[in-house]
């Protein structure tokens, strides 16, 4: 057989097979979500001290940005700057706008979706020299300035588990949540 012929012969095959296994040939239910992993179980979720998004376990605790400033002049100025507009190497917490096609800013006042979220990161991973180091009080405390600083509340609302789940950021709509489809 010639070169031409087995050309000619191959190419509608290998189409034909292409067009079987893409994305679009696939159902709509396998592209809603990549299917990596599975859901993780209430034990799993213990174990790593991990808060979600949606969760009703936040740790007791409060705190208003009025008691959290000074905390935050204290542990986070020196790396977001000492209004949340950043530092050093420009860790900005407040302003941005995630919306704009120039150069958009992931601020918590801009990106994050949840507030749970907020508390959950702080508590893990703040401040940076000494994670873990705050106590839940703190970082509530430290959580409620944040959002002072992004104008999302006033300074003397206290912020606990209930304030904090029954937040509404402002980019709570910019995700979508695919933790259901597990």
């Amino acid at each position: 057989m010639s070169m031409f012929k087995t050309t000619c012969f191959s190419a509608p095959l290998l189409a034909l097979g292409l067009a079987f296994t893409s994305p679009l040939a696939m159902s709509q239910e396998t592209l809603e979500s990549p299917q990596l992993g599975r859901k993780i179980t209430p034990s799993e979720l213990i174990e790593l001290d991990l808060i979600a998004s949606n969760e009703s376990a936040l740790p007791a605790g409060s705190g208003t940005a009025f008691q959290g400033r000074e905390i935050y002049a204290a542990q986070c100025a020196s790396c977001h700057g000492p209004d949340g507009s950043g530092g050093p190497a420009n860790q900005k917490l407040v302003g941005g706008n995630i919306k704009s096609t120039e150069d958009p800013v992931r601020t918590v006042g801009s990106y994050w979706p949840h507030g749970s979220t907020l508390f959950d990161y702080v508590r893990r991973a703040m401040p940076a020299n000494a994670p873990k180091s705050l106590s839940d009080t703190e970082v509530y405390q430290v959580v409620a300035y944040v959002l002072f600083m992004n104008g999302l509340i006033d300074q003397y609302k206290i912020i606990n588990a209930d304030t904090l789940l029954s937040l509404k950021m402002p980019n709570a709509g910019g995700f979508i949540d695919m933790s259901a489809s597990h």
